[in-house]
């Protein structure tokens, strides 16, 4: 790839794919936060706290134990002292490893269960997220969020984490014997620690630094993958590959790159507490030129200078770990602080209840989708229970907004709306939402069957599936294909046409069987022959329920109650079809746009 090529990839990811407005914690109140997922698990988490001291001081013992033998064995010249002293110290060692398992066992489930929770936290909480949220969010960043830094914090768990706490008391335990021993030897031995608590405290900031641009690096590859294998019809079509491997080798570089920070920082930590190690061993060997102490005091201080120094190595490992753990731990609770600030302003409500006499209300409402910049301004619009309204206009003149503010799939900024005469801000979304069926004009189907589509998250229900569709007047087209209602719906329903997947979509609607309807052009994407059959379906459908229909083709929206004209986000014109005809308005403009006159014959 040319430099050129190269240095315009990068351009490109920095502007789009850069994450940026981070939130950081101190290590206390990620601790803190991790804590109510541990809490439900507190008996795995005492069986590995308890096995762990027990570990702990089980290897305090077994250098005792080889002092104690050694010099007994020295002084009454007994075999049978060593014996005995063996295994003792054999029996110690057996017992030790039976707890280490207990503890790695009871560890790894206080980790996998706790951070079971803790994901499924977290993509609830994304499922309560208003539509504003996700506008500006790439999926692979959220995916990201659920599946790598979780997983970061469970590696922490998988690797004894509450290890630490027995690393600290063998620590302890290690200072308190050596200085009862020998004191004199023992500072010589602990000369070097000064050195070690320095580099720890160097590499601390650093090494975290280096945890966020990894956990970064990774949101970004698998928000870039997600796009490219999504759109890759279009790559592929207008041969982009060489562009997408450019883009994508960017932010593998970069990936990279931080990994390798994080690997030079854990190696720097490493060799250097093995140095010190070193030298605090060398430095006990030269003192010992200079004092006069036992055989099994020498070799029980050269066993716990050697214990002191594994438990500080395996906390600088556990460190490292902690800084990858605490870095996605930042991602993971920084996503989980959002505040919603699409969240019902609670003042409105003070005296909005309107007249439960109208199914809905829209009572001049004021939206847009980025600050300053209205698509919607002071709109007024009512529906009685039974009427079906249609939004007709433009293109962007915000028919399919008012369907998002209905749902509350966004909030209004300012005026007021309304079903059954209750102000929706003072409703939870669900309560809201389960009032309306929708029939999109980009129709998702999830993996499954074609029952369970048709079903939209409820338990389905064979039968009333099967009359849904009957009623449609398209069961035998809609499972012909093998095993029926049962048939496989594959991901995002690809092997289900675009006509198909807009009647499963009505079937939808028809199956939950709400008061309220929108439907955005439900019928644009279906053929005119489906389409004649869906009609008598419709027409019942409608019967004694309110709908708010976004109409693109004007043939469908003859019958109904209200035609309401929206054009730069305010209503321009209202009345039937035949009224907005007469008018000679923007209906009338459009309706000759779509249904020109024939011309004139020519004269004989």
């Amino acid at each position: 790839m040319s430099k050129q090529t190269r240095a315009r990839s990068e351009e490109t990811i920095e502007r789009y794919h850069q994450e940026t407005g981070g939130t950081e914690f101190d290590d206390g109140t990620l601790l803190a936060k991790i804590w109510p997922f541990l809490k439900p698990h507190g008996a795995w988490l005492i069986a590995s706290l308890s096995t762990v001291v027990l570990t702990a001081i089980l290897s305090l013992l077994r250098p005792i134990i080889m002092l104690k033998t050694i010099d007994e064995a020295a002084a009454s010249g007994d075999p049978r002292v060593m014996l005995w002293g063996g295994a003792l110290f054999a029996g110690v060692a057996v017992l030790e490893q039976i707890l280490v398992f207990v503890h790695v066992y009871a560890t790894q489930i206080v980790g996998a269960r706790a951070m079971a929770d803790l994901r499924l936290a977290v993509f609830q909480f994304l499922g309560r997220l208003p539509l504003r949220f996700f506008d500006n969010q790439p999926v692979g960043r959220l995916v990201t969020r659920v599946t790598n830094d979780v997983d970061s914090i469970q590696e922490l768990f998988g690797s004894g984490a509450l290890s630490a706490v027995g690393d600290l008391l063998r620590l302890t335990g290690v200072v308190v014997i050596m200085l009862l021993l020998d004191w004199k030897l023992s500072l010589v031995g602990f000369g070097a620690l000064p050195a070690v608590a320095l580099l720890i405290l160097w590499v601390r900031k650093r090494a975290r630094e280096a945890f966020r641009a990894i956990r970064g690096e990774t949101a970004r590859m698998n928000a870039n993958m997600n796009e490219q294998v999504s759109g890759i019809a279009l790559v592929q079509a207008y041969g982009r590959e060489e562009a997408m491997m450019t883009d994508f080798d960017v932010i593998n570089g970069a990936y990279r790159d931080a990994n390798i920070r994080a690997v030079k920082y854990d190696a720097i930590q490493d060799a250097a507490i093995d140095a010190v190690s070193a030298t605090s061993l060398a430095l006990v060997v030269m003192a010992l030129g200079y004092r006069d102490a036992s055989f099994g005091t020498v070799v029980a201080i050269t066993a716990y200078l050697k214990q002191f120094f594994e438990p500080i190595a395996m906390l600088a490992q556990r460190f490292t770990l902690l800084q990858a753990a605490l870095a996605g731990a930042e991602r993971v609770f920084g996503l989980l602080d959002i505040q919603d600030r699409d969240a019902p302003m609670r003042e409105r409500a003070l005296a909005s209840d309107g007249d439960p006499a109208y199914a809905l209300e829209l009572d001049n409402v004021t939206f847009g989708y980025k600050e300053g910049l209205d698509v919607l301004h002071g709109v007024s619009l009512r529906a009685r229970p039974g009427e079906s309204i249609a939004l007709v206009g433009p293109t962007g003149s915000g028919k399919t907004t008012i369907t998002a503010l209905l749902l509350r799939l966004y909030e209004h900024r300012l005026g007021t709306l309304r079903v059954a005469g209750q102000d929706t801000s003072t409703m939870s979304r669900d309560e809201l939402r389960r009032k309306f069926a929708v029939v999109p004009q980009d129709v998702f189907l999830f993996p499954g069957t074609l029952a369970e589509n048709i079903a939209a998250g409820e338990v389905p229900d064979l039968a009333r599936a099967r009359e849904v569709l009957e009623q449609m007047g398209v069961y035998d087209f809609l499972t012909r294909r093998n095993r029926g209602l049962q048939a496989e719906v594959k991901n995002g329903g690809g092997n289900f046409s675009a006509g198909e997947r807009q009647l499963i979509a009505f079937a939808r609607a028809l199956y939950r069987d709400a008061k309220i309807l929108i439907l955005d052009e439900a019928t644009a994407s279906v053929d005119s022959d489906t389409e004649s059959r869906m009609q008598h379906a419709l027409k019942k459908l409608l019967e004694g329920r309110t709908a708010v229909i976004v109409a693109h083709r004007l043939s469908t929206i003859r019958s109904v109650n209200r035609i309401v004209v929206l054009q730069k986000g305010k209503v321009v014109e209202r009345g039937t079809h035949q009224e907005l005809v007469d008018m000679g308005g923007l209906y009338a403009a459009l309706h000759r746009l779509q249904f020109p006159p024939p011309e004139a014959s020519p004269p004989q």
